[in-house]
């Protein structure tokens, strides 16, 4: 029995064929899965709520010091007081209706003007 040269060639480079996309093959679905082997890098988020505790009383407007209110008069003069609070240091908390917008202030007794960070930490 005799077989050719070109047969021999032909089931050689079928063989190599095949081989080559079983490799291929191989590779394409390692590649695959390792995407899904890798670590999750994302970082946890943890929520944080401040809670601040916010010790003014609302009092009568008109139990206002005249210095505060005298303050308000000077530095806003289109200003009108919708409510007035204290704090046990003797600050003020005002809001103001200015040109149709709320603002709120803080003032000392003495008709100063305290910026919100600062409260507290003033003693009259």
């Amino acid at each position: 029995m005799f077989v050719s040269i070109d047969i021999i060639n032909q089931i050689i480079t079928n063989k190599l064929s095949i081989m080559r996309k079983v490799i291929l093959t191989v590779a394409i679905l390692a590649g695959g899965l390792s995407a899904f082997a890798t670590t999750n890098n994302s970082c946890e988020t943890q929520n944080m709520i401040v809670v601040m505790v916010d010790d003014f009383k609302e009092i009568a407007i008109n139990k206002l010091p005249t210095a505060v209110t005298n303050a308000v008069k000077d530095d806003f003069e289109t200003a009108t007081i919708n409510k007035a609070y204290i704090n046990n240091k003797g600050q003020y908390k005002l809001d103001l209706m200015v040109e149709g917008t709320t603002k709120t202030v803080f003032a000392s007794k003495d008709g100063k003007w305290i910026d919100k960070d600062d409260l507290n930490e003033i003693d009259d």
